[in-house]
């Protein structure tokens, strides 16, 4: 089946991206790399330069070197609900919708000015994170808006870290000295897009599988080096040329799909597409992405699961975080589906925005196949979150 034109973003290159775009992916993804190490980073736009650290990983020495280059006394970024638990009130959420499938997925800050009781590694960690709150000795206050205050959120986010960041107008001349990362702040929010349309596959094998003996797993890698996503190949049992194939774009969940984790449905998805697909006459292909938790990562994953045994919703639980429902990047998928010749699919799904945001990337879902599992006595909270809170299409 031929596939479709790619409607990638203005200025992509089918045949390979211009150095400079490398560069820039490689810059963000050492800028994330960065502050899960606790090292400060430097966030650079037309507003001026921001230095940024990672609360919940910090250290003493850590903002020593911050304060060093910081222009003005640190504040805190916090993502707006885990603000308005800091600060004990309401405050505005997010600053509108962006598109489907890009992975950014509810943008938004707040910045709060800590008293000097609260410039403390421990300190910034309860700060940060739901699950470790503790008394604090004084309350932060609002404090206005730095410059590149999203693009570090959205950095934080891309380092799977909680988004709460302690941040300051920044000298850029002793931030070199210090020997700081430098990174644009435009290169980090277009890093979801520009990595997914940079992957290249880098290796293929025949792998039979228990339930698809005649299957094919194709490794894809982006320009910056990271995880790796896998696309899974199976054969029909009966082939057709000319039939549209199953897809199912499956984010890796490492509690359900390895250990059989009974808090969600994902390890009976995973297994179920494909003993489907081996069975439908087109085929198919399951989409395998790193893209752990809706995209928040196996950590964080963990910690929604703790403040889901205090009571909120998968949702609510995100939110708390500091992150969206869901920061998923539908481009990753879509690219893999045009590099293995597919541009028509019947999408295996009961999620209708896996529908929206394949289409919004090119891709022609020609229907949706229902993929849904019974309750087992331990996930039913969950399952009924999915049709109550995200729409999906379960009866």
């Amino acid at each position: 089946m031929a596939p479709l034109a790619s409607k990638r973003p203005a200025g992509a290159d089918d045949a390979a991206l211009p150095d400079l775009r490398v560069q820039a992916l490689r810059s963000v993804h050492r800028a994330a790399s960065e502050l899960r190490r606790g090292t400060p980073v430097l966030l650079t736009g037309p507003e001026g330069a921001l230095v940024v650290a990672a609360a919940e990983v910090v250290s003493a020495r850590s903002l020593l070197e911050l304060q060093e280059v910081a222009r003005a006394t640190p504040v805190l970024l916090l993502a707006p609900v885990r603000a308005a638990a800091v600060l004990q009130r309401p405050v505005p959420q997010g600053l509108g919708a962006p598109a489907i499938g890009t992975g950014a997925a509810e943008m938004g800050a707040v910045a709060l000015r800590l008293p000097p009781a609260l410039l403390d590694p421990a300190a910034l960690k309860s700060l940060a994170d739901p699950t470790a709150e503790r008394l604090l000795p004084e309350q932060p206050e609002r404090a206005a808006m730095p410059p590149c205050a999203l693009p570090a959120i959205a950095l934080a986010k891309l380092a799977r870290l909680l988004p709460a960041l302690v941040v300051a107008p920044a000298t850029e001349a002793v931030a070199r000295r210090l020997g700081l990362l430098s990174v644009a702040a435009a290169d980090v929010l277009d890093y979801p897009v520009a990595a997914a349309t940079s992957l290249t596959r880098v290796a293929e094998a025949r792998v039979p599988l228990e339930d698809a003996p005649e299957a094919r797993i194709i490794a894809f890698r982006a320009a910056d080096g990271g995880i790796e996503h896998l696309a899974i190949l199976v054969d029909s049992t009966v082939p057709e040329p000319g039939l549209v194939p199953l897809v199912r774009v499956h984010s890796e969940c490492f509690t359900g799909d390895l250990l059989g984790s009974l808090r969600c449905d994902c390890g009976p998805q995973l297994r179920g597409a494909i003993k489907r697909m081996a069975a439908d006459p087109a085929g198919g292909v399951l989409l395998y992405l790193a893209q752990e938790g809706r995209g928040i990562g196996l950590v964080n994953k963990l910690r929604a699961y703790a403040l889901q045994d205090q009571g909120l919703d998968t949702l609510d639980a995100n939110r708390a975080l500091g992150y969206g429902a869901d920061e998923r990047n539908f481009w990753v998928a879509a690219e893999m589906l045009r590099a293995v010749g597919v541009g028509r699919v019947r999408l295996l799904t009961n999620n209708p925005d896996k529908i929206a945001g394949l289409t919004a990337c090119g891709i022609e879902v020609e229907g949706r196949e229902a993929h849904q599992f019974d309750a087992n006595g331990v996930n039913d909270g969950y399952l009924e979150t999915k049709a109550r809170r995200f729409g999906h299409l379960l009866t």
